[in-house]
């Protein structure tokens, strides 16, 4: 890696990885998509005649109840795709496998929570012809409990089956689900209620989490107890309450003509549900974004054009196969657990693995059991747990037979190039492709991508766009970058997952998303695109600092640290300086066995400046147990900055993996 002078009023971007993969010659041949050629001929016809290729694909790809009327209309920031089509999720998914083999293929294959070593976790398999059933059973369990086509239902349930089941039930009768993560707090519950009007809350007695029981009920009865600063419930509009029994706890309170058992409800009901149409428009589900401490961000999806790319990105990122264990390890809280383990995978009639606990329970070689008692083949996860695997050291994956894995692939964040090499060697065996996905909850589906037997890959970037999407990087005055020169990325044209809005906000959605770069979609993500066209996701604009003059991404400063061999991870924020602007202030975790030291302290910064450059070098280097991070793994940067500052800790923590982190983190700042 290389340091790149070439700065200009945008973001300055230092990193340039020179290293290029080409796919194995043995995965090209058999890919859906085989070659850089075929590629770029498919993703010239998706974007100089979008609405004929979209129509060609949606009429290949889905099964519609009444055909579209018009591919596109386009009333900027409003799209709307597919308009008087009529199709539904569910049959998509389900029905259209049954009489086919695929309707005795496992759909998911779930693996709870292990206890310990001598006491593995459940497991359970469904078919696609029990799922359906099961769908349907709960689907009329939803109507016989007054949801209809249009009502909002908040998900709060642990990674369980009944989590996709019930995702898919609500897209059987129309309704519009908004699933929250099962680590938020009885306030981002309530909160979620309040915003979406959401009339059924489906829960759970508890979830497992390291041996541990969340009580996820009680904190639904918490919820439905608070007030605003007026004294009103914030969710009123909530009737119901169904209840899933997964921890067995006891004495659990059940309001009567509210509260109702999962499994009772399922008791009074048959498999019989026939789909409801949807317009293709019809809104499928609402995703809140996290962290924020001010009024919740409903991003919502609806039915045709995100399911079309959930389909069709699922296919050719991860050149899904009828033969594949499929295992993306996201929670479905998360928007890429509502793609990439529920809707894209069996949209395909893949097999999709789920799994409950965390990655170092009871060991920290939990995934790669699974991975070698399941033959999983593709793994899809995110950087920062390849970090963790990384710090926990390599012994571990080595215990364990990986042969069954052909494809990896990343998500969440951009990966550092020492990271992509590690997962390259240590857990594909240099023979796997990666493929590094850029995309957010905003666009539904991968939108910058390798295909895997098509795309030569370099260590840290994006690559290519997928098909359809038109990504540019620009500077402060809206004006395209040249190339190797940070800035930020936007999209030019409208696709068929974009989300419709924020509910029941549209001056908000056209204010966040549209107003920045006039006549284009702005990511919110700082980028570069480099001489071969590649793009290069540098972090967040927020996370972009304003170090003497020179705006510098984190995510190119954390690179370099990590590139370094004593560490694991690293996490970059700014402090107020008065002579700079901004300090760079780096939290470092080490290799399991490395000390923290001064010299190490200075060979960091050093190595930085090398890496990078004098500008970039850290003023204050913090070495840390651990970072403070969400159960989905995001490292929590507003928390960072605080405590660099040396302020105090302010905003919700419910959703830490570990507050103890925290306290450490605050009381090595006091010393």
């Amino acid at each position: 890696m290389t340091a790149n002078s070439n700065a200009s009023a945008g973001i300055l971007s230092v990193l340039h990885e020179t290293r290029l993969f080409s796919p194995p010659p043995e995965f090209s041949a058999t890919a859906h998509i085989k070659s850089l050629d075929h590629y770029r001929e498919l993703y010239r016809q998706s974007v100089e005649s979008p609405e004929k290729f979209w129509g060609r694909q949606a009429e290949a790809e889905l099964v519609w109840s009444k055909r579209w009327d018009e591919v596109l209309q386009w009333e900027e920031p409003f799209a709307r795709w597919f308009v008087g089509g009529q199709l539904n999720v569910s049959v998509n998914c389900l029905d259209r496998h049954l009489g086919t083999p695929a309707a005795n293929r496992a759909a998911l294959i779930w693996e709870g929570e292990p206890a310990s070593d001598d006491k593995p976790g459940e497991e359970r398999t469904l078919t696609y012809q029990q799922l359906h059933h099961e769908v349907c059973r709960f689907a009329n369990v939803l109507k016989r409990n007054g949801l209809k086509a249009g009502d909002r239902v908040i998900i709060y349930l642990p990674m369980v089956p009944e989590a996709a089941i019930a995702m898919l039930a609500c897209t059987r009768i129309g309704a519009i689900h908004s699933v929250v993560f099962g680590g938020f707090s009885a306030q981002s519950v309530a909160d979620r209620i309040h915003d979406s009007t959401a009339k059924m809350v489906l829960t759970a007695d508890g979830g497992f989490r390291r041996g541990a029981v969340v009580a996820l009920k009680r904190n639904v009865d918490d919820a439905l107890k608070l007030t605003d600063s007026h004294g009103n419930l914030l969710a009123q509009t909530v009737e119901k309450v169904i209840v899933l029994r997964r921890a067995a706890l006891e004495a659990l309170p059940m309001e009567p003509g509210r509260d109702v058992w999962w499994h009772e409800e399922l008791s009074k009901v048959d498999a019989h549900c026939p789909a409801e149409p949807m317009d293709s428009e019809a809104p499928l589900f609402i995703l809140y974004t996290s962290g924020s401490t001010g009024k919740p961000k409903g991003i919502f999806h609806t039915t045709g054009g995100y399911l079309l790319g959930a389909k069709l990105t699922s296919r050719y990122v991860f050149d899904l196969r009828d033969t594949d264990v499929y295992w993306c390890t996201a929670d479905v809280g998360w928007v890429t657990g509502h793609t990439y383990v529920v809707y894209g995978p069996l949209a395909n009639g893949a097999t999709s693995f789920m799994y409950e606990g965390a990655p170092n329970h009871p060991e920290p070689d939990r995934f790669w059991r699974i991975v070698e008692k399941y033959g999983i083949t593709i793994l899809y996860t995110a950087p920062t747990a390849i970090r963790a695997f990384m710090k926990w050291g390599e012994a571990w994956p080595r215990k364990h037979d990986l042969s069954s894995l052909r494809l990896l692939g990343t998500v969440g964040e951009p990966i550092n190039p020492e990271a992509w090499m590690w997962y390259h060697k240590i857990i594909g065996g240099a023979r796997c492709p990666i493929v590094d996905t850029w995309w957010q909850t905003e666009t539904g589906t991968i939108m910058i991508t390798p295909l895997p037997g098509a795309t030569p890959t370099k260590p840290g970037s994006a690559t290519l766009p997928f098909f359809g999407v038109v990504p540019e990087v620009v500077d402060d005055q809206c004006q395209p970058v040249p190339r190797n020169t940070g800035g930020k990325l936007v999209i030019r044209k409208p696709w068929p997952s974009m989300l419709r809005g924020l509910w029941g906000d549209p001056r908000r959605y056209e204010q966040v998303y549209w107003s920045d770069v006039r006549g284009s979609y702005f990511t919110g993500d700082g980028c570069r695109q480099d001489e071969d066209g590649y793009f290069w996701i540098v972090g967040r604009i927020d996370d972009v600092l304003n170090v003497a003059g020179h705006r510098i991404g984190t995510a190119e400063v954390e690179s370099a640290l990590v590139s370094y061999p004593s560490v694991a991870e690293a996490a970059v924020v700014g402090r107020p300086d008065e002579m700079k602007g901004q300090a760079l202030v780096a939290f470092v975790t080490l290799k399991t066995g490395v000390r923290p030291s001064p010299d190490l302290r200075q060979q960091l910064r050093d190595h930085v400046a090398k890496e990078i450059g004098a500008i970039a070098k850290p003023d204050d280097i913090r070495f840390a147990e651990a970072l403070p991070k969400t159960r989905s793994g995001k490292i929590m940067r507003r928390l960072l900055k605080q405590v660099a500052a040396g302020t105090e800790i302010k905003g919700d923590t419910t959703t830490l993996e570990d507050l103890n982190v925290l306290a450490r983190l605050t009381a090595s700042s006091d010393e």
